[in-house]
């Protein structure tokens, strides 16, 4: 089973991210199951979403406390959050920052392997917000060949209709962008 955390802002996507990759591993014939933690915080303030893909039928109903994978969507999560805790030493941190690998690792701690890309930029110049859910997945999936781009098209569609096709240049342009060390 991987299990993914993903970590973001109020209001930028991380929910809607690990939706999106549980929808499309579930159309491939996967589980998956996606949700998120948080109370009662307001747009801008931290929220955390996990996501689980399995062969299997997935049993577990708790947070993910030991990801295969962490997800930074908001570059400033990375010094007020300890998002590396818990990720496993063989695991995999993908940040949405401006920051070099080992500037990363520096700031949380974490020696394995980091995807880094400028989702914000590329969120920007594609979709006109500083909204980088989907521009992340692309990252996401740079980092770990879970599932393919074309899977993710079709959620991306249904979710945001006529947006959709900015939302997939958006993905399939951070993929392309992300640096991986």
């Amino acid at each position: 089973m991987l299990e993914i955390r993903l970590h973001g802002r109020g209001g930028q996507g991380a929910v809607t991210s690990a939706e999106l990759l549980a929808i499309a591993a579930i159309n491939k014939g996967a589980f998956a199951q996606a949700f998120p933690s948080f109370g009662p915080e307001r747009r801008g303030a931290p929220v955390v979403a996990f996501l689980r893909i399995s062969d299997k039928p997935i049993r577990l109903r708790c947070n993910i406390t030991q990801p295969d994978m962490v997800a930074v969507l908001d570059p400033g999560i990375l010094t007020i959050v300890p998002v590396a805790s818990g990720l496993k030493g063989d695991g995999i941190l993908v940040a949405n920052t401006k920051l070099t690998a080992d500037e990363i690792r520096k700031a949380t701690s974490f020696n394995g392997k980091v995807v880094r890309v400028d989702a914000t930029k590329i969120a920007m110049e594609e979709l006109g917000i500083p909204v980088t859910n989907t521009t992340m997945l692309g990252a996401i999936l740079r980092a770990k060949e879970l599932l393919s781009l074309e899977e993710l098209e079709d959620p991306l569609k249904t979710r945001f209709g006529r947006l959709a096709e900015k939302n997939i240049k958006a993905m399939k342009r951070a993929y392309n962008e992300a640096e991986v060390s």
